[in-house]
């Protein structure tokens, strides 16, 4: 469909210093310890004054945790959410019956202490696979969100993270129809983290005003180049889901793909999802620093994400990177198992802006320079194919022994 001075650069797009997913007018959040941990903050919340179109993206495994049928039922009804309660420390997940019954009770108990229906309620948990949810320590904590004390966004973000060394918040703003427009959203994740989702959960919110069938088309698009491009150690886990909530508190006109600033909207969206999956790689376990992967001159766009995923999900590269070994024949065997069609004489392959590989033959580089490069908190892969216009980006983290030392001891 023809779309009319559409606004895509993102210059107009501003990162608000401090900002969260309450950065949007009517949302509020805070969090508690309810006694899932022993003594970090375990339940949090998200509120919307009034109710909001709703969107979900969720894990592709197939077992998938009691919350998440949960939260799909909650927006099949109207593709509206007001509320989200989510707790860490036990998932939900592989507990059949039970677990499936303890996801309701819990949608059930805090839309009636937000004093709204039980289908604008979603349910989220993160944590331990296979363990029952500790229904009367939730039961008590949500009869305390109303607690002074507890309302606050940075609670929230505390509250729904597990191994996870640092919270993950952000917003960007934009004017569109002279109105201006908030998007914020928060994230958890650090361990297993691989494309297709994994152990995380991101909450967006808007104050735009935006049709529910155009907010789920462009979510699912977004995530596809963001939180989907994405891996830590090559896990895809039960649980985890994005989420957006767009309450049109702004009263703006109705985004749809039609309106002339759609683009602008979806750019912001973007913005957040790519700053909050960056995090989310940055923060992987047992990381010391964020590897983006480029991909140019593909066949096509799914083709360089095919193989942008192979490269950053390569173990042997990620321990180089740790290492700060310039070993590209790592980087090049990734490109040649990714499944994609290409001209191996065509590759050239760069460390940051040192060129390693060019027409698929090793180019001279100095090895120091190479090192002083790789020591660096953020480390860019350059892949420039020869073969097309497609592109792509993907982003990991170096694999550590402080990453093995985590996971062998994560039960105790």
């Amino acid at each position: 469909m023809e779309q009319v001075n559409q606004v895509t650069t993102k210059e107009k797009i501003d990162l608000v210093t401090g900002g969260s997913v309450t950065t949007p007018k009517g949302f509020s959040a805070g969090g508690l310890h309810c006694g899932i941990r022993k003594q970090k903050l375990d339940l949090g919340w998200l509120y919307s004054d009034v109710p909001a179109q709703a969107a979900g993206v969720y894990t592709t495994n197939v077992f998938q945790a009691a919350p998440l049928k949960v939260t799909q039922e909650s927006i099949a009804k109207e593709n509206k959410l007001q509320a989200l309660i989510v707790n860490s420390g036990v998932a939900n997940a592989c507990t059949g019956e039970q677990g499936l019954k303890d996801a309701y009770e819990m949608r059930e108990s805090f839309a009636k202490a937000m004093g709204i229906p039980e289908y604008l309620t979603a349910v989220a948990s993160t944590g331990l696979i296979g363990e029952p949810l500790p229904m009367a320590k939730i039961q008590n904590g949500i009869e305390r969100v109303h607690d002074q004390e507890n309302k606050e966004t940075s609670r929230f973000e505390t509250a729904i993270l597990t191994t996870d060394t640092r919270e993950k918040g952000v917003a960007v703003q934009v004017e569109i129809d002279g109105k201006l427009i908030s998007i914020g959203g928060v994230a958890k994740g650090s361990g297993m983290i691989h494309p297709n989702m994994a152990t995380m959960l991101s909450f967006i919110t808007t104050d735009a005003e935006v049709d529910d069938q155009a907010l789920t088309a462009a979510l699912k698009e977004i995530t596809n180049k963001s939180f989907n491009m994405i891996t830590v150690d090559g896990d895809t886990s039960t649980n985890d889901m994005v989420l957006v909530m767009a309450n049109g508190k702004a009263q703006n006109k109705a985004l749809t793909e039609n309106h002339p600033e759609w683009l602008l909207f979806v750019n912001a969206l973007s913005v957040v999802c790519e700053l909050l999956a960056k995090e989310i790689a940055r923060d992987g376990e047992g990381a010391s620093k964020l590897i983006e992967v480029q991909v140019r001159g593909a066949n096509s766009d799914e083709a360089a994400q095919a193989i942008s995923k192979s490269i950053i999900s390569s173990n042997l590269v990620k321990t180089a990177i740790h290492g700060a070994d310039a070993n590209w024949g790592r980087v090049i065997t990734a490109i040649g198992y990714s499944g994609q069609q290409l001209d191996p004489n065509k590759v050239n392959i760069s460390l940051g802006p040192i060129a390693v590989v060019k027409q698929g033959v090793p180019f001279a580089f100095d090895e120091e320079k190479a090192k002083t490069y790789l020591l660096q908190d953020t480390v860019v892969i350059h892949a420039e194919l020869g073969d097309g216009e497609g592109s792509a980006a993907a982003w990991g983290c170096d694999l550590s022994y402080e990453y093995v030392r985590i996971n062998a001891s994560y039960r105790t």
